[in-house]
């Protein structure tokens, strides 16, 4: 039994596929018809459901490495003019002497190596990135540098940030993702659909900045919820948990949330929360919460809120696995102070007083005697939640069917037109 993911602009194929996939391989196949996170993630609970034992994954893909199921990616092989490709390239690198690194989406791997054999022998410096699926079998060499799915030789002596970066694609999430990760390597781009290249006009020193602002926002905010936006990257679990024990420590209250896609009006049911920090994928992580109700933030971005021993140091991290014990970027959490010897911080947003340090474990709500309660007459004990008691006091809790509450009548025809001008509208109703 094998599941096969499609994006959405592939779904009208997948029908067709499945069938020749099934008369030549005599296996029994399954079309993810939705997936329940974004397109570029492996949705390996929706596999789970049909008892899948390996999933195909059509179309882009952030290659974030999952938990249980072996995977193929099918890219596909979007068109790509080398030739005008190269040209570009040496349109923005005059200087044969330049140490560029050469990155790709997905979809234009397979042109890398022709595009490879045109440029090294006038540029001895450049270094293409391969793309790899999982993460590498043990410790990386010293010359060289996994992330995001691909594999960086790098020969320069300070790595990455001593090379610029040439992006081969469309301009999008993964683009956005790579310059904040690198926020010190001046990128460049060519896009094959209109055949131009450029240097990236993206300011993001800009972007940084709103980001740290966000940051701010997380400082302040007492209620935090904890969006599960992806269920099959590895290490998903361990950072949940991380985050629960961040939060528990810094004194805020942390619900933790599954949405699937988050959207504005999704998130406007949370009125309680402050701000959310969204588990995800390196591209889908980088959401722009512009139109929410509430700001969303990243791993990265809390942790740097809430952790006393983390600084900003200039490097900006997507993957939230880095954060996790034994990774690169892991920082401890200091030992906690008492309130008393606690020096006050001032928030830059709202110029208040706020606690800027680690707390010992917050005391209940509830004393444990009152926390069971009688439910009915049949003794049966029930526990009280604070957030469920708080809902209950809500004037609104969403949609009721109030079955048998209301009275039975006939279907009658509705307003017609829109809601700014009925065709009825001035006119009294019969």
């Amino acid at each position: 039994q094998v599941a096969l993911q499609f994006p959405d602009e592939l779904l009208a194929d997948a029908a067709a596929v499945a069938a020749r996939m099934e008369a030549a391989t005599a296996a029994e196949m399954y079309v993810l018809g939705d997936t329940t996170y974004g397109s570029c993630c492996v949705d390996e609970v929706a596999a789970e459901h049909v008892g899948a034992e390996a999933v195909l994954h059509y179309g882009p893909a952030c290659l974030s490495p999952c938990r249980k199921l072996p995977v193929l990616h099918i890219f596909g092989q979007q068109p790509l003019d080398v030739g005008r490709c190269a040209e570009a390239f040496q349109e923005l690198y005059p200087d044969r002497q330049s140490r560029v690194v050469v990155l790709s989406d997905v979809v234009y791997a397979h042109a890398m190596g022709e595009l490879e054999q045109q440029l090294c022998p006038e540029y001895p410096n450049i270094v293409f990135s391969r793309v790899v699926c999982g993460d590498p079998p043990g410790p990386a060499p010293p010359r060289e540098v996994w992330r995001f799915g691909r594999q960086f030789p790098v020969e320069a002596p300070g790595g990455l940030q001593d090379c610029a970066m040439f992006y081969v694609g469309a301009e999008g999430l993964a683009l956005t993702s790579f310059m904040l990760t690198w926020n010190c390597c001046p990128f460049s781009s060519f896009d094959p659909a209109t055949g131009c290249g450029r240097r990236e006009t993206l300011n993001v020193n800009r972007a940084l900045m709103r980001r740290l602002y966000l940051v701010e926002r997380a400082r302040d905010a007492r209620v935090v919820g904890i969006l599960v936006g992806t269920l099959g990257v590895v290490g998903y679990l361990a950072v949940l948990q991380h985050l629960r024990e961040l939060l528990r420590q810094a004194g805020k209250r942390s619900y933790t949330l599954a949405v699937g896609k988050p959207n504005p009006a999704k998130l406007a049911n949370f009125l309680e929360v402050d701000i959310f920090v969204l588990v995800a994928c390196a591209q889908n992580s980088l959401l722009d919460s512009s139109d929410f109700y509430r700001p969303i933030v990243t791993p990265y971005e809390l942790e740097l809120a809430c952790n006393p021993a983390r600084e900003w140091t200039g490097n900006y991290l997507t993957d939230f696995r880095d954060l996790l014990p034994g990774a690169c970027a892991h920082v401890e959490l200091p030992p906690a102070v008492p309130a008393a010897e606690a020096v006050p911080d001032i928030s830059l947003i709202t110029g208040e007083m706020r606690a800027a340090h680690l707390c010992e474990p917050l005391a209940p709500q509830l004393p444990p005697s009152t926390t069971l309660a009688c439910r009915d007459q049949t003794r049966a004990l029930a526990e009280i939640s604070p957030a469920a008691s708080f809902l209950e006091s809500r004037s609104w809790r969403g949609l009721e069917q109030q079955l048998g509450q209301t009275p039975v009548s006939k279907a009658v025809q509705g307003r017609r037109g829109i809601a700014i001008a009925y065709e009825d509208e001035g006119r009294k109703q019969p």
